[in-house]
């Protein structure tokens, strides 16, 4: 099932946001001039000073002055950079050491707010300007002048009410994202990756787009997690600590696994038995009366990140792009501002196994979590056990109202596994009950119109949900492990 084409006349359409380049470019020469009124300004301040005819106030309202050009200045470069990548064509910084922070999730409402809290602080250094020179402000001046900064302040916080909300609906009451201290002290948690390579494979012994850490790093199994209802419901604000056993790893009985129980014994993680008080660590306890800073927006998107039961940090930044044969860049490039979360649309990745894949799934997920989206990953075998021991336990209408309070699910490796009619069922009622609620990222091996060979009847009625407002990308070429394994037999 393949998107509708474009007309030539949406084409052309499209083509005419190129008009507004030359506005921009205005706006670099506006910029111009106002770097020559900082100088002139600066030039005579100097020269009063030298001269001894300076006062102190004089000196202040001459400050405020260059204070003033420099944060229209800086609003100036929000509008042209943010603006022009957000409505004109997209800027290739990626990798780029000076790369704003907030141009990776820029968009209009990001913007909208950013401007209008700078126009506020622009607002009340006017304002000081005419409290300072008091004696030479008319008091109509002063009157509204402040009325006019407070309608600048109410028409920001506004603003900001109405994005804020948006963006982090997930997290409404819920305390999402407040890391623990042995998360404090020790970084993401095990399974976690800060720089991602190529795809390997994953963890439910399936070919998917993951590459293990190293021996010794310990990884999470949230997918056999979901199956045997070792994980707890992450609701109500609780980010549970996953419990890991050597029987949980899929294809795996029969091997040692070194993961989080090893590091419960050696006093690294607090053990989740119930009823267990856990000790400190010997190397810590004497830090243990400090208190911590509260949690900031760094940290509590990190608390998502990890409460989502992603296998691995992905970043779309380290997709190799040059790799599919068949990749739609732009289009990724844009799912990667998150607005789809917003917009509650889906996503749905399609290509043989090995092509990345689920490495965007996950990438995306974690762009969604650092714009304050509440997320949750794993494959579509543990969300089939998870509705159907839901279902089993009398619990299945909760269990997809708890489900509701995240913006985002992604399900992972469709079509690895046909469903039962009875499980086919399930997955259809997660699909439809979040049809333009929420948003799905998909991942599957088959185009949609194969998907009859996973759901059996219940696969028009599925597809046909979940596509209507959806980016269907498709990732073609050979899988990355067969490409590994030939060279290395050749090297």
């Amino acid at each position: 099932m393949q998107n509708p084409p474009t007309t030539t006349l949406g084409y052309a359409l499209f083509a005419t946001r190129w008009l507004q380049a030359p506005l921009y470019f205005g706006l670099v020469a506006a910029q111009g001039v106002y770097v020559y009124k900082f100088f002139k300004e600066l030039w005579t301040l100097i020269v009063m000073c030298v001269s001894g005819h300076a006062t102190e106030t004089f000196v202040m309202l001459a400050v405020l002055k260059l204070v003033d050009v420099v944060m229209i200045a800086n609003l100036l470069i929000m509008v042209i950079v943010g603006g022009y990548e957000t409505f004109v064509s997209r800027i290739g910084l990626q990798g780029h050491r000076d790369q704003p922070e907030w141009l990776s999730h820029v968009n209009s409402n990001v913007l909208k707010v950013k401007l209008a809290t700078a126009i506020v602080g622009i607002s009340s250094v006017h304002l000081l300007q005419m409290f300072v020179d008091v004696h030479h402000t008319s008091r109509h001046a002063l009157l509204w002048g402040t009325v006019i900064h407070m309608a600048f302040i109410v028409s920001a916080a506004i603003l900001a009410y109405m994005s804020g909300p948006m963006a982090a609906h997930g997290d409404r009451g819920h305390g999402v994202g407040r890391p623990s201290a042995e998360h404090a002290q020790h970084g993401p948690g095990p399974g976690f990756e800060s720089r991602s390579g190529h795809p390997s494979e994953s963890r439910s012994g399936h070919p998917s787009e993951f590459r293990p850490g190293p021996a010794s790093e310990p990884r999470t199994v949230q997918a056999a997690e979901f199956r045997h209802g070792h994980l707890p419901e992450p609701r109500d604000g609780h980010v549970p600590e996953p419990r890991h056993t050597p029987e949980s790893r899929p294809g795996h009985a029969s091997e040692p696994w070194h993961g989080p129980a090893s590091e419960v014994r050696q006093g690294h993680l607090p053990d989740p038995r119930p009823g267990h008080t856990p000790q400190p660590r010997p190397d810590t306890a004497a830090a243990a009366p400090v208190v911590a800073p509260g949690p900031g927006p760094d940290d509590e998107a990190e608390g998502r990140i990890r409460a989502a039961g992603f296998p691995a940090r992905k970043l779309l930044e380290d997709f190799d792009q040059r790799y599919p044969r068949e990749f739609d860049r732009e289009t990724v490039a844009r799912l990667g501002k998150a607005e789809f979360v917003t917009g509650r649309r889906n996503v749905v990745f399609v290509g043989p196994p090995g092509t990345g894949k689920t490495h965007l799934a996950v990438a995306l997920g974690v762009r969604a979590c650092q714009a304050g989206h509440r997320v949750l990953f794993a494959t579509a075998a543990a969300w089939a056990a998870r509705l159907t021991d839901a279902r089993a336990a009398g619990r299945l209408d909760a269990e997809l109202a708890a489900l509701d309070e995240h913006p985002l699910l992604i399900v992972d490796e469709v079509g690895y596994t046909p469903f039962d009619p009875d499980t086919a069922g399930l997955l259809f009622q997660l699909v439809a009950r979040r049809y333009e609620r929420a948003s799905l990222i998909v991942t599957s091996d088959r185009p949609l119109g194969r998907w009859n060979e996973v759901f059996g009847t219940c696969a028009p009625a599925l597809t046909d949900r979940l596509a209507h407002h959806a980016e269907i990308v498709r990732l073609d070429g050979e899988s990355y492990r067969t490409r590994r394994a030939t060279a290395a037999r050749a090297d």
